[in-house]
């Protein structure tokens, strides 16, 4: 196998005097703070409130000219750079580097004829959701609406909605403008750059910044979809005959499994305050008729304790999983799963269970399959084709309490090890999993990943990431 460069922590770099920016501030049209500057602790600022960022320097972006301006002046500094929209996945402090956020960056454009979207590197899953549900489109989006469209997209893209009819979000990427590590904007699509292209669909942020994409959007205005909620002490059966009814339903019909102990807060809805409960999410692409008789089996499997499945407009599809919108303390990893026998589902049970002692706010298990295991017209870098279940832990919770809850998620995930997948998703894991590349997409597609880095950012200025290393 070809060798790697070996990827050295940062030595200590000193901070950015106000002298040294003078060109930048002059290049940008948007804003340029230090430590200090007002703005500058609501620019760091990210979603998971037990991580903290602590740049050298930030520039707030308007443009992919001031994006260029931006990392032309890292280069010269010879300092790393970190992208910023949302802040929902953070690898790292950002001790001395060169942060820019994107979030004025979010223009969205609807072409209702040819059926695609192109967005700004700062816009958030929800704004595309409502301008293209006035043409009567949706995209591949995530289940929390307040998710930035980039960093998702470049991480693979798993739809909770569409993605086992359509596959991954990146898979629908027509074209991205980047800007690369020799401060280039480039236009990248199939035809031009596709190298560049199958890396940066997949690769997450390892290849520079990304500043706009354009991918398609689907004719669907309305799904079949909610939760249904049921006692925790039935885990078992929920469980089980989830496991053994999702296998056998249309691609155009996604589901999965969480296991729930919400905190008693006013945001979490009256019935599950403060219990143990377990949900099946549902998210069907047709009609409420068919919706209601396929779902018909789930329940009937327990007196629910609450049940929101129904028809409802696109726009109302982040209600399914009903996700935090607001920035909170939490921790999460994910593994892959390759397989959920009789066995694996008892070990589930054992682990999160009714009888367990863990405090793990969520464990959620999503069914893949269909067109996620499809690779898209054009290939691209998303290594988790072919694995059927993820498998993600969630825990809330202040940084005092950081061991504890790192160790509740460890005992989960480490207890499924015996059925884990090869390769994992990138969206979704931990900062601390970021020096595991290879783990993440396998050696062969690491390498590749690696030949590509080597040529677009070979002093590895993107590195505060799931870092893939420039090849030797």
């Amino acid at each position: 196998m070809r060798m790697y460069a070996v990827n050295l922590n940062d030595s200590p770099l000193p901070p950015v005097r106000p002298e040294d920016t003078a060109a930048l501030v002059t290049a940008v049209a948007g804003s340029v703070l230090l430590p200090g500057d007002a703005g500058y602790d609501d620019e760091r600022a990210v979603f998971n409130l037990n991580h903290e960022l602590m740049p050298a320097v930030i520039v707030v972006a308007q443009s992919a000219i001031d994006v260029q301006a931006a990392v032309a002046f890292a280069a010269g500094q010879h300092r790393p750079v970190l992208v910023k929209a949302t802040g929902h996945q953070v690898v790292g402090t950002a001790q001395g580097a060169v942060l820019i956020t994107t979030h004025r960056m979010n223009d969205v454009d609807i072409d209702a004829v040819g059926r695609t979207a192109s967005v700004g590197a700062g816009t958030i899953w929800a704004e595309v959701v409502q301008k293209a549900a006035e043409a009567g489109l949706a995209p591949l989006n995530g289940s929390n609406p307040t998710v930035g469209v980039a960093g998702y997209t470049l991480g693979g893209g798993l739809s909770p909605t569409l993605g086992r009819s359509h596959g991954y979000a990146a898979d629908h990427v027509r074209s991205l403008d980047v800007v690369t590590a020799d401060s280039e904007l480039r236009h990248v699509d199939a035809e031009s750059d596709p190298e560049l292209f199958w890396a940066l669909r997949g690769g997450k942020g390892n290849f520079g910044v990304v500043t706009a994409l354009e991918f398609d959007l689907f004719p669907v205005s309305r799904l079949y979809g909610g939760g249904i909620y049921f006692p925790g002490k039935r885990m078992d059966d929920v469980l089980r005959a989830w496991t053994a009814w999702h296998p056998d339903t249309p691609e155009t019909m996604i589901s999965s499994f969480a296991a729930l102990r919400l905190p008693p807060l006013p945001q979490v809805p009256e019935p599950l305050r403060g219990v143990f409960a377990v949900s099946l999410r549902i998210a069907y692409a047709g009609t409420a008729q068919d919706g209601e008789r396929m779902i018909a089996p789930l329940r009937a499997i327990a007196p629910a304790i609450l049940d929101t499945a129904a028809d409802m407009p696109y726009t109302a599809v982040a209600s399914i999983h009903n996700e935090p919108t607001e920035p909170l303390p939490y921790y999460e990893r994910s593994i892959m799963l390759r397989e959920f026998p009789v066995a694996a589902q008892d070990r589930l049970v054992e682990l999160v269970g009714p009888d367990s002692a863990t405090t793990m706010w969520i464990a959620e298990l999503r069914a893949l399959g269909g067109a996620w295991d499809t690779e898209p017209a054009a290939p691209n870098a998303v290594a988790t084709r072919g694995l059927p279940y993820v498998l993600l832990g969630v825990e809330v919770g202040p940084l005092s309490a950081e061991q504890r809850l790192k160790e509740s998620i460890a005992a989960l995930l480490d207890g499924m090890a015996p059925w884990q997948g090869d390769r994992r998703l990138v969206n979704n894991l931990a900062p601390e999993e970021a020096t595991d590349a290879v783990a993440i997409y396998g050696p062969e597609c690491y390498e590749r990943l690696a030949g590509v880095k080597k040529t677009y950012d070979p002093t590895n200025m993107f590195r505060l990431n799931h870092n893939v290393v420039p090849a030797v």
